[in-house]
């Protein structure tokens, strides 16, 4: 018997379940679009294998380490590397025997499902973990990493991943990007553009960010007109390695439209070092409204992802850095906040921006209606940890009955662990399959409707809207 249900997620009543089941027989083994993600474009460029177990399940994904620490697992015994290079448990064996010995910490969250697939399905474990089978299952995944078969290119071959993006900062000069494709491997990864160090005024290293940015793009950032001059040299940049989005991680979703002379003036304060909160929020708010007008004049699709307090624990943040789990949904208006860039931009067709969210009350209330009548918006997935099937469920029930299925852009995977990938793809095909044979046994949707339905869900429309 192995982990996995077969018919996980789909609806309990028969026939319902077999409208999902049929429906999700025609899209299980369409290509995977991924394109936004965190995976580590090394990968693919050195097409070296994965060191071991505990590295691929456990010391990179926050999703598993959060889960462990909240139950008062030190990150350090998780080889979770700190900012100045103390000490860290660096035996992988120990790292997962802690992981086995919790594992049912993981007991009904999402987690636990995309393990357990990536446990059967890329390495044909088929007993569950625990303490008891904790070494078994070490071994077996660590010879199993041996071998070429397993390594980075192969497996997402093996994945049917058609194209995949990766998001590097505005600074970075993409040189894994630049040896995959001097390469010749086929395999398609492309970047995405974040510019949040060099737009966001309480970013570490602003102003030198800004300086870097300039030296990068041959342009003089002490100046407004210089300094949106480098973006648009830095995004021509990112689109030579295949970029086709931008990626925006806010505090919020305010935009702001300002004349030229009061965002120069705000962008000066900001290298400064002397703007208020409110003046750094303000900056923040019009420069989307300038990314969104660079996104009109060069095709970059705009994504924004707002609403989370990013490392919310300094303690956390001084030892390990960003990105460890800290970070925290809030309350997040939509309506009065992207005004400004709806009033700008919003109404053009040509102009793409999908907004995301952590704040589900907003569907209904705010994103679905936006997204039903503005042109230029349109609505990402359920994201981080809303990345679920209740989550992803609750976003179709809300979100369908006013923005429709095509003013939402599919799913992507948002995810750091290369493995877990085809299972995250494989849940919200389920979960969406599930909901439309709803609306087919309840006859919202006519039977014949629903497959060309769950296609452009789970492919055209991630496709479409992306521009891959």
């Amino acid at each position: 018997m192995g982990l996995l249900d077969s018919n996980r997620l789909f609806p309990l009543e028969p026939s319902v379940r077999k409208i999902a089941r049929d429906l999700y027989d025609t899209v299980r083994d369409l290509p995977i679009i991924s394109p936004h993600g965190h995976t580590d474009p090394r990968w693919y460029a050195e097409n070296v294998a994965f060191a071991d177990p505990a590295q691929l399940f456990v010391t990179r994904d926050h999703y598993v380490f959060r889960m462990l620490h909240s139950q008062g697992i030190a990150l350090e015994d998780l080889g979770v590397p700190t900012e100045d290079g103390g000490a860290i448990e660096q035996d992988s064996r120990k790292i997962w025997r802690r992981f086995a010995e919790n594992y049912h910490l993981f007991r009904g969250t999402p987690s636990r499902l995309w393990v357990d697939h990536a446990f059967q399905e890329v390495f044909g474990v088929t007993q569950r973990l625990s303490a008891s089978t904790a070494d078994g299952i070490y071994d077996h995944i660590a010879e199993c990493l041996t071998q070429d078969a397993f390594r980075p290119r192969a497996l997402f071959e093996r994945f049917n991943i058609e194209a995949i993006s990766t998001t590097e900062s505005a600074i970075d000069d993409l040189r894994w990007h630049k040896m995959i494709k001097d390469s010749g491997w086929q395999g398609k990864v492309v970047t995405s553009y974040r510019p949040d160090a060099v737009i966001d005024p309480d970013f570490e290293g602003f102003a030198q960010n800004v300086q870097i940015m300039g030296e990068m793009a041959g342009e003089d950032t002490t100046t407004w007109t210089g300094y949106l001059a480098a973006h648009r040299n830095r995004r021509d940049y990112f689109k030579s390695f295949g970029a086709t989005s931008t990626d925006h991680g806010h505090p919020s979703a305010r935009t702001e439209d300002f004349p030229p002379d009061q965002a120069a003036a705000l962008f000066d304060k900001a290298l400064r070092g002397v703007c208020t909160p409110e003046e750094a929020d303000a900056f923040r708010g019009h420069m989307l409204t300038e990314m969104a007008r660079m996104s009109l004049d060069d095709g970059l699709v705009m994504q924004i992802h707002p609403g989370s307090l990013r490392n919310h624990s300094s303690q956390v943040m001084a030892q390990f850095g960003r990105d460890k789990g800290f970070d925290i949904p809030k309350r997040t208006d939509y309506v009065t906040a992207l005004q400004p860039l709806l009033n700008a931009v919003g109404g053009n067709p040509d102009l793409t921006v999908i907004v995301f969210t952590l704040d589900e009350t907003s569907f209904s209330r705010e994103l679905a209606p936006l997204a039903g009548v503005y042109p230029a918006l349109k609505l990402g997935p359920p994201w981080w940890f809303l990345d679920s099937y209740e989550g992803m469920m609750r976003f179709r029930q809300t979100a369908t009955e006013t923005a429709g299925f095509y003013n939402t852009v599919g799913f992507n995977d948002d995810t750091r662990a290369f493995c877990s990938i085809p299972a995250r793809h494989d849940v919200a095909r389920r979960v969406d399959c599930a909901f439309l044979a709803t609306l087919v046994a309840s006859g919202r949707l006519d039977a014949d409707e629903a497959p060309e339905v769950a296609y452009d869900l789970t492919y055209r429309l991630v496709k479409q809207a992306y521009r891959l």
